[in-house]
């Protein structure tokens, strides 16, 4: 969860004067704070661009008449915010992304005007190979260099242990996003822009261990205002084995099977669940120990999705994909959850459904 103060999470179950605040940053460097009257921003960690938004706006005077409008508006950005604003004026607002106005449509005469982004990540996936694009060295290093390509004042944070990787050339044409992706995944993290709009390399936090972020129950007091609850074997794997082979330094071929080896866990490889393992290849995987630790930590997320859920509650835009949950529904029944995904309003009304990934009971 994005650090927030306990007066803020107390106001968040009360009722509450809604504080929101949208800033446009035009190429041309002028600022401007955004009046508008409602959107969204929705961040989902099963997508590659894994924040966008929709701002809308009354003014039409947005919208890209002349060449120097499209010059200012082509590349710019927008900082996009929500909290709460407390009974003696003061405000605490949570940043939300970054974004790039990608669309600005509209009445041209007495609008209203709809402003669509995605985060920064777009800037790195559209900027595609011209020349084959060779990275070397460690894979953070590689993430770093890909990123400031495209982006050179950009941000690069690590919460993961660097690793030396093979030698990995992609092609022309080739994505820039999706090789940042595949060097993340050599580490067992992946990547992504945080509420900052920084570029961050993190795993998936462990569900069993991670301590519950925030309580969502039901009932007086309480933010719950519904939920449904499923379980799919689909996508859930109980072993990964990671294999590399780099022809560019004529390496021999590596590789690692890791299992789900509890006895007690219900996808315990060779248990009643079966043997369903998945696979990942890199050429920067160079040795036995490194697809091990590759294996290891992508093996995690593999066996996480058993149990899903979908849950409607107060807004609260500090959650973070990757955040525990305490779900407690009506009956007294109390499951932990983490987040996959999650929408949340920019207006004072607005449901805020959250997605999550997996769940356990919660004793």
């Amino acid at each position: 969860m994005y650090p927030i103060s306990a007066r803020f999470l107390a106001a968040l179950s009360e009722p509450h004067t809604v504080a929101t605040e949208v800033v446009l940053f035009r190429t041309d460097g002028r600022v401007e704070r955004l009046e508008h009257t409602g959107g969204s921003v929705t961040i989902d960690r099963g997508q590659a661009i894994r924040r966008t938004c929709t701002v809308t706006t009354a003014d039409p005077d947005l919208i890209p008449r002349t060449p120097a409008d499209q010059l200012s508006v082509y590349g710019a950005t927008l900082r996009i915010s929500r909290g709460v604003q407390y009974p003696d004026g003061t405000s605490e607002l949570v940043p939300l992304g970054v974004f790039r106005i990608d669309s600005v449509t509209g009445d041209p005469d007495y609008g209203p005007v709809t402003l669509s982004g995605k985060s920064l990540e777009a800037f790195i996936a559209d900027d595609k190979f011209t020349t084959p694009y060779r990275a070397s060295g460690t894979a953070i290093g590689a993430i770093t260099a890909l990123v400031q390509r495209s982006l050179p004042a950009a941000s690069v944070v690590s919460t993961v242990t660097d690793a030396a990787i093979g030698p990995r050339t992609w092609d022309i044409e080739g994505d820039p996003w999706a090789a940042v992706q595949e060097l993340a995944a050599s580490l067992g993290a992946e990547c992504y822009t945080d509420p900052d709009g920084v570029f961050t390399v993190a795993v998936l936090p462990d569900l069993l261990t991670t301590a519950p972020a925030w309580t969502v129950a039901a009932g007086e007091g309480g933010v719950l205002v519904n939920a449904s609850r499923g379980m799919s074997s689909d996508k859930v794997f109980n072993a990964v084995l990671a294999r590399g082979e780099n022809t560019e330094t004529n390496s021999p071929p590596v590789s690692a099977l890791v299992t789900d080896s509890d006895p007690t866990s219900p996808t315990y490889w060779g248990g009643p669940f079966g043997r369903r393992p998945t696979f990942y290849t890199s050429s920067t995987l160079t040795t036995t120990a490194a697809c091990t630790a590759a294996a290891t930590l992508k093996l995690r997320a593999a066996m996480a999705p058993n149990s899903s859920g979908d849950l409607s509650s107060l807004p609260n835009p500090a959650l973070l994909p990757g955040d525990v949950l305490r779900v407690v529904y009506a009956g007294g029944t109390r499951e932990l959850h983490q987040v996959q995904g999650l929408t949340v309003p920019l207006s004072e009304s607005g449901d805020f459904p959250i997605t999550t990934i997996s769940a356990k009971e919660d004793a």
